[in-house]
């Protein structure tokens, strides 16, 4: 099935406008210091777009349609994966945020995090806290929906994790591990999470990475 057409709005560039493809898209930010532009599925959207406060589509905090958040404040920002390569780019969405959780042992201390798909930059981080990986991957997409909608941006969020996005699906967090004092603080999260879901549309596509096919996903924090 053909892939339907994209519209580029170039707000500041080489040669600011709306472009139909990424290549031509590219040429204008190339090179170019604190370029803006953002993708639109349709040419009537990127019209009114292109008349518009670039603010409007992608943010007061950065470029590229880059939601940001401030990081879990007891652990520093960590150096992340490079962005998923050109020829990954090319098969996939370019403007959208990539999750996924580590865990050790299972249960054990667990972390998560989302970074922008196309530069890699993380945007989100949060733990450890004691865990299990499948719950630190069903919260990092939950998290990741809550920004993009505080933020007013509509994002594909790609997520390795099957479990998590049915998880997701039935705004209910399926996990076998058992609620007790100790780990009080992480069922308090699943807890807002689904109710977060059970009280706000999800409006972003949850899409799957494949691995298999485009390598560990950017999010990943390399401990295989």
């Amino acid at each position: 099935m053909a892939k339907s057409p994209k519209y580029y709005v170039v707000w500041q560039g080489h040669n600011p406008g709306i472009y139909t493809s990424w290549s031509e898209c590219e040429a204008q930010i190339k090179g170019f210091e604190k370029a803006i532009y953002k993708s639109f599925k349709t040419l009537s959207e990127a019209q009114a777009a292109a008349q518009a406060d670039p603010a409007k589509y992608i943010g007061k905090s950065g470029n590229n349609s880059a939601p940001t958040t401030t990081t879990d404040q007891t652990r520093p920002r960590r150096t992340v994966n490079m962005p998923a390569s050109p020829d990954v780019l090319r098969h996939i969405e370019h403007e959208a945020i990539a999750v996924d959780a580590a865990c050790s042992k299972n249960p054990g201390p667990m972390e998560y995090r989302g970074v922008y798909l196309r530069t890699g930059k993380e945007i989100f981080h949060f733990g450890p806290i004691k865990g299990t990986n499948n719950i630190g991957e069903f919260l990092a997409i939950v998290h990741a929906l809550a920004l993009l909608e505080k933020k007013g941006l509509k994002m594909t969020i790609y997520s390795d994790s099957v479990n998590a996005m049915s998880w997701v699906r039935r705004k209910h967090c399926k996990t076998t591990l058992q609620r007790t004092p100790q780990n009080a603080q992480l069922f308090e999260l699943i807890d807002r999470a689904e109710r977060w879901l059970k009280t706000h549309p999800v409006n972003c596509p949850i899409l799957k990475w494949e691995t298999q096919e485009w390598g560990e996903i950017p999010a990943d924090f390399g401990r295989k």
